[in-house]
């Protein structure tokens, strides 16, 4: 067992120990040694009896926050829940200072109590996080008392080394530190008080992990290993440059593996984090996923891997599709098992109830499913109190980043749902391919046509003030907010053959079973019929520029961003374009083309979002 140095600061439980096998090395700067917990027991209940032989751990989760600090604009701060009369009604939901609270009151009666997350808690994140590198929304998950998370993806958006200092602290090395100290230096980030797990990532070079692959809760005699894993497509999803010299493996091996360590440690009840997800049949957070049998309701990626994953294994709580879902998913036994995801940006948590049993040192599998309540996903409402730390977090940041976040960069009419539309074309991307287009053609007038991924739109612009700028104007803080990554606006040479087999695989090989449908500029339009399967979904004679078909045989300029022209998101076509041309970065083509077409008095109205005609 590695050594634990004491916490940075005072925590929330008497003693948490992280557990690694030994010989398990870390790379560079993510060798430091993670922090211990100190701090105070709640008062209550929650165990069994004083010589009770079990004692109920309850265990809240959450997953992809992305830096939401801030409540979540429109639709992607809302959660859909079932009435009893089968109507469905919209939530509004999230923002740290609202999950903050609704954590501390889950908690409260619960000694035996851990807290952990299934990865992407950066990355993609709006300009308040964003601006400063994540560094804020650390220090908010800190401040929640987050015992333990997974990586996602997300957290290699700037690559291992980056990932490092979100864990050990440190200024960051081209941007310095964010705030003075009280000496009128720069005052150090400290990094995260909770490790992040990453057993299915290594080092290409040494074939060690580049991460701690488990940690172990301990309290009062009572342990629970957790073991952390992102999907093994991650390369495929992240920039080149984020996974560079990193290797990523099969979740169920890794899980698999890492089990048995931790069985032979005597550590015999386990949950996964993992950030991978599925797809529920319906999109109300209260949804049966169970009926009519365990997990039925489901299907996705989470599904294999949850059939897979070893019984040793007690629990699955899992990320990525950004849906909610709570689940009994068989393992390779036959026996049922949680599995749990809470939507996104900290609009629900998970509250599971954990029955040890201080005899086995094994979950009572049977109270995971049963228990009283059962685990549950539970609404983080915008209608109890605010949580003071956090607001004065976000206040303090916030003063930071007004300069630049409360500039006017446009103009609209109404709502543009982007991430929040719920359908394959949305305005929002309709009016970014548009952007980037315009861009193109200012570097080159042979531009014929733009696309943009799906996944790099990750908001929607709101008509209502999210401040004092007035309805309709929109920040270049809410406009960071939709396309955070610092992506280039790329041109590109592709065959008419090449455009088609990229549109075709939207809904074909590695998006075969969650299609990715590509936002396209204006004048690019084509047939998508989703009652049809695989490639065969793109008609492909249906698909026209500016009203005539497309000639397998005539090259096209196409413009998109870094990320699509690295053949990011499953479009390896796309990444085989010629004579490239590297133009400036999207959030810089995006806010230009909404100065230049917009005004007070002539705002932009919501595009039609009719370039794509669906057929189901």
């Amino acid at each position: 067992m590695s050594a634990i140095p004491k916490h940075r600061r005072p925590r929330r439980r008497a003693t948490r120990v992280l557990a690694v096998a030994a010989g398990l090395a870390t790379v560079g700067a993510l060798a430091a040694s993670l922090p211990a917990s100190a701090g105070q027991d709640q008062a209550g209940g929650g165990s069994r009896g004083k010589h009770s032989r079990t004692v109920d751990v309850q265990l809240l989760s959450f997953n992809d926050f992305h830096g939401n600090l801030q409540p979540p604009a429109g639709s992607s701060g809302q959660v859909t829940e079932k009435q009893a009369d089968g109507s469905e009604k919209k939530i509004d939901a999230g923002g740290v200072e609202y999950l903050a609270t609704s954590l501390r009151t889950a908690r409260k009666g619960h000694p035996y109590t851990v807290t952990a997350a299934a990865g992407d808690l950066i990355g993609a994140s709006p300009l308040l996080s964003g601006l400063f590198h994540d560094e804020p929304t650390v220090e908010a998950m800190n401040k929640l008392d987050l015992d333990v998370t997974s990586v996602g993806n997300h957290e290699f958006d700037e690559g291992a080394k980056e990932l490092a200092r979100m864990q050990n602290g440190g200024c960051h090395p081209k941007d310095g530190c964010f705030e003075k100290g009280k000496n009128g230096k720069g005052k150090k980030f400290e990094g995260a008080d909770y490790p992040y797990l990453a057993a299915n990532v290594t080092d290409e070079k040494t074939g060690k992990p580049v991460l701690k692959p488990y940690w172990v809760w301990k309290h009062k005699g009572v342990k629970v290993g957790f073991i952390g894993v992102t999907l093994e497509g991650t390369p495929d999803i992240v920039s080149a440059d984020g996974v560079k010299g990193l290797k990523f493996h099969d979740e169920i091996e890794t899980v698999n593996k890492y089990a048995k360590i931790l069985d032979k440690q005597g550590v015999k009840s386990i949950v996964t984090l993992i950030h991978e997800g599925g797809v529920p049949k319906s999109q109300t957070y209260n949804y049966d996923c169970d009926s009519p049998g365990g997990g039925d309701g489901i299907s996705g990626p989470i599904t294999t891997i949850a059939k897979g994953i070893t019984p040793k294994v007690d629990a699955l709580v899992t990320g990525h599709t950004h849906n909610a879902y709570v689940c009994t998913i068989p393992d390779p036994a036959g026996k049922p098992r949680m599995v749990t995801s809470a939507s996104s940006f900290g609009k629900l948590y998970t509250d599971t109830t954990l029955t040890y049993d201080r005899k086995t040192k094994d979950i009572v599998r049977t109270s995971v499913l049963h228990s009283s309540p059962r685990a549950a996903n539970h609404v983080v409402s915008r209608e109890q109190a605010k949580a003071p730390d956090m607001t004065s977090l976000i206040s303090r940041w916030d003063k930071l980043a007004a300069p630049v976040a409360n500039k006017a960069v446009g103009y609209i009419s109404g709502d543009i749902p982007g991430r929040g539309a719920g359908v394959p074309e949305s305005p929002l991307g309709d009016l970014i391919s548009d952007a980037q287009l315009a861009h193109a053609k200012s570097v080159d007038l042979e531009a014929d046509l733009a696309l943009m991924n799906p996944g790099g739109i990750r908001s929607d612009i709101v008509f209502k003030a999210s401040g004092g700028e007035g309805d309709g104007v929109v920040t270049y803080g809410e406009a960071f907010t939709v396309q955070p990554f610092s992506n280039t606006v790329n041109l590109v040479d592709l065959t008419g053959a090449q455009l088609v087999t990229g549109l075709k695989q939207q809904v074909s090989g590695s998006n075969e079973a969650s299609p990715k449908i590509l936002q396209v500029s204006e004048g690019l339009t084509y047939t998508l019929d989703m009652t049809k399967t695989g490639a065969d979904r793109v008609v492909a004679d249906s698909i026209k520029l500016n009203g005539k078909a497309i000639d397998p045989a005539t090259t096209y300029r196409v413009a998109m961003n870094s990320f699509l022209a690295g053949g990011g998101d499953g479009f390896s076509e796309l990444g085989k374009g010629t004579k490239p041309v590297v133009g400036s970065d999207d959030l810089k083509a995006f806010g230009d083309y909404l100065t230049a077409n917009s005004s007070a008095d002539k705002p932009i109205a919501p595009p039609k979002a009719d370039r794509i005609t669906i057929v189901k």
